[in-house]
């Protein structure tokens, strides 16, 4: 019953997360409209949610283990031109296309996980590396096939329902993959050994390896479900759009990150929760399309969302302090 008291419920890693995005939604009813949580408005920041939340939970659990990876920025074009050039420009099948798009995910999260574990460069320096090598990669491979940033893609009708349509003309699709990817997440690093294995690592790798943690396997396996999950949101937004540019996803790097720091988890790693992320996700979205919900002036836009995004912050890091200082008290 003690492990239910309010609290303990308040020094657990999502509880800044979860009071941080209770406020922002107060802050943007009070100066906003009720219009932002009607169907269209929800829609509007349901659909950036999904679209970075599916990247920030592998990047969440990077974090959580002491690792980084800013390659997504170039893997989300790269699986939005893969699909479009095999099954677009060379008219295969769309599923030749995903199987492809998924699986360069699957090559550059090896050489990622690679060369993080059996060099002592850093991962954010190898991973920037590989950030500019699939760019590279994937402008000049578009220019010499198809004479073209830009790639169209038309798919089936069947990609289309499941990775690609609009539920009741608003909602992406890709927000039920977003949930339903959460779901597996909570399960395994909540209640599976693979979470306490990643809080170990982030903890202390080498502590975590003496004790037999397979550190190696854990790192390689986490930077894959970073470059799938990346190629995968790019995959999913040409089969959405029907076309695919070399051109963006940059800004799913710095936004990934705050929205796992708003959700609770520390950039040295070892604290953090799946829930939060989630949590933090939606925080960042909301801050992020709510101001076009009040009457601010927009030339002030960015320095609202600084601020709120801030006190976000703090506030996780208040409840962090709370839950590390904590000690229950004896029975008498």
């Amino acid at each position: 019953m003690n492990n239910l008291s309010f609290g303990n419920l308040l020094r657990r890693p999502e509880a800044g997360a979860f009071l941080g995005l209770v406020g922002v939604l107060l802050f943007f009813v009070v100066f906003g409209s009720t219009k932002f949580l009607e169907p269209a408005g929800a829609a509007s920041w349901l659909n950036v949610a999904a679209n970075l939340g599916i990247i920030a939970l592998p990047i969440g659990l990077l974090m959580i283990a002491g690792d980084l990876d800013i390659s997504i920025g170039a893997m989300i074009p790269a699986g939005s031109m893969t699909v479009a050039v095999l099954s677009g420009y060379y008219d295969l099948p769309i599923w030749v296309g995903m199987f492809g798009a998924l699986a360069f995910g699957l090559i550059v999260g090896l050489v990622n996980g690679y060369l993080v574990v059996h060099t002592a460069v850093p991962s954010l320096i190898v991973t920037l590396g590989t950030l500019f090598a699939v760019q590279g990669l994937m402008l000049g491979t578009s220019v010499l096939v198809t004479g073209t940033t830009s790639v169209a893609l038309t798919a089936d009708p069947w990609a289309k329902f499941l990775f690609g349509q609009f539920l009741a003309g608003s909602f992406q699709v890709i927000i039920l993959w977003w949930v339903a990817i959460t779901a597996i997440f909570i399960f395994f690093i909540h209640f599976s050994p693979y979470g306490n294995w990643i809080f170990a690592m982030g903890g202390d790798k080498v502590s975590a390896r003496n004790a037999g943690i397979p550190t190696t396997r854990l790192t390689m396996v986490l930077f894959v479900l970073s470059a799938m999950s990346a190629s995968f949101v790019g995959m999913c937004q040409a089969i959405l759009f029907n076309s695919a540019q070399v051109s963006g996803g940059m800004t799913f790097i710095f936004n990934s990150i705050i929205s796992v720091v708003v959700g609770g988890v520390l950039l040295t790693g070892g604290f953090g929760s799946v829930i939060g992320i989630f949590f933090g996700t939606i925080t960042f979205a909301v801050v992020n399309q709510g101001i076009y919900f009040t009457t601010f002036d927009r030339n002030w836009s960015s320095l609202i969302i600084g601020v709120m995004l801030l006190v976000a912050v703090l506030m996780n890091n208040t409840f962090r302090q709370m839950a590390l200082t904590y000690s229950p008290k004896k029975k008498k």
